[in-house]
């Protein structure tokens, strides 16, 4: 009988809604239908790192699994503020940091991917695949007057990849974008509304993909051709980005010293977004696996089995969804001066004065026609966040030297582990 190197994999989750308990018992389950539950030294871990205040929670939303579920699970993990500041002082009083670079740790979304990374890694997990808690493992499409639904084995795939690579990223459909179906007219053109669009995007989130997505009413439809032809692609480096997503998304932790920080501007989201101007010299696949979005958070009767025959149009005619998109958009106009600076930094000047001017014409016709004038403020956080630039880039850079000297010890830590287990001398499990 052969010997095996036991294989952990890890599904890591940064939450901050109820909803999160029914989201991993889908993947729990899907992992279960895939084969992989059965395959003998493969085992599964769950990371779970948890916001209270973000829809005012309580540990008991996120710590108490059902048994059926826990018999599947190896280990389960449970990260708040509190335990990771633990581990950060442990870090200090062992040498690894100074008491003043823990700061460097992240802030919000990025200090909760950190802190599932860092929990993987110190665990020994070999992969860690992140999933949002508003993901599900299906895909659509609709090639006819009806939508089409079907299953998609996220975890098996990105297992059959990561392997071989650093980075595994799938594909997303559904509300991927929580920018609304908009009916134009004489107070907002469409010409008005693309250059509001090319004003705060990214080199993802652009005017041609949102226009495309509008004409569906809001909604990505997977493609056919992922779905049926298995093709992995490379991703190829854009602007100095290899752009990926925070979920559907795998990483490769077998060797620490090659993983890289998740970083946010105070505030900002774009922590993904970040991560990939660190992937220069990483191998980065996109594999062919969906997950459909629930960006709304309309569909969650989906992990019943309830499958709409047509998704609606997401319409801009009520408060919460207005709200919603503003909020994107706050989020996106404060980490766009930094992905310039740190893609563009010869020209970053010039795109500031472009995307203020763009902003200064297009407001007013934005907050006419969704009838409030908070928009507005998209103008301020951009002064605020691109007086504040070089700040920033600091601490990006300063998050990515002290996550390094993190890894480094964990590495180590590792590697003893590893050797003391023998494990250099097996063969790896066939996924």
């Amino acid at each position: 009988m052969s010997k095996h190197r036991d294989i952990k994999v890890g599904i890591g989750f940064a939450t901050g809604r109820k909803t999160f308990q029914n989201v991993l018992k889908t993947y729990i389950y899907n992992w279960k239908e895939s084969g992989l539950a059965e395959k003998e030294g493969v085992h599964l871990n769950v990371l779970v790192a948890y916001d209270l205040k973000y829809t005012n929670t309580k540990p008991s939303d996120y710590t108490e699994i059902k048994q059926e579920l826990l018999e599947l699970i190896d280990k389960v993990y449970f990260i708040d503020e509190n335990k990771m500041k633990l581990e950060l002082a442990h870090l200090v009083k062992e040498n690894v940091i100074k008491e003043n670079e823990s700061r460097f740790f992240g802030t919000g979304y990025a200090f909760q991917r950190n802190a599932i990374l860092y929990t993987a890694i110190k665990n020994n997990i070999d992969y860690l695949i992140f999933l949002d808690d508003d993901e599900y493992p299906m895909a659509v499409t609709k090639t006819g007057p009806i939508a089409i639904w079907s299953g998609q084995h996220v975890l098996k795939t990105h297992l059959k990849h990561i392997r071989q690579t650093d980075i595994t990223h799938g594909y997303h459909c559904g509300y991927i974008s929580p920018i609304p179906y908009i009916e134009f007219n004489n107070i907002l053109t469409e010409d008005d509304f693309r250059r509001f669009i090319e004003a705060i995007s990214n080199d993802i989130i652009n005017w041609d993909s949102i226009r495309t997505v509008m004409n569906n009413g809001g909604v990505t439809y997977a493609d056919t051709t992922v779905l049926t032809t298995n093709i992995v692609k490379e991703v190829e480096e854009v602007n100095h980005c290899k752009f990926i997503s925070g979920g559907n998304l795998c990483i490769n932790l077998t060797d620490p010293k090659k993983v890289k920080p998740f970083y946010n501007p105070p505030g900002a989201r774009g922590e993904d977004t970040f991560l990939s101007t660190c992937l220069s010299k990483h191998k980065v696949l996109r594999v062919p696996c969906y997950t459909f979005h629930d960006g709304f958070s309309t569909y969650n009767h989906l992990l019943d089995g309830v499958l709409p025959i047509n998704l609606k149009y997401i319409k801009a005619d009520s408060k919460r969804i207005i709200n919603r998109f503003y909020r994107a958009c706050v989020g996106w106009i404060r980490y766009k001066p930094l992905l310039l600076y740190i893609t563009q930094q010869n020209v970053y000047n010039e795109k500031i004065k472009r995307i203020r001017k763009q902003l200064e014409i297009t407001l007013p016709k934005i907050c006419a026609y969704f009838g409030t004038e908070d928009f507005m403020n998209i103008i301020k956080e951009l002064d605020l966040y691109h007086q504040n630039v070089q700040k920033h880039y600091n601490e990006f850079l300063e998050t990515q030297r002290v996550w390094k000297k993190i890894c480094n010890y964990l590495s180590t830590n590792r590697q003893i582990s590893v050797n003391q287990h023998n494990h250099n001398k097996k063969q790896l499990i066939q996924i």
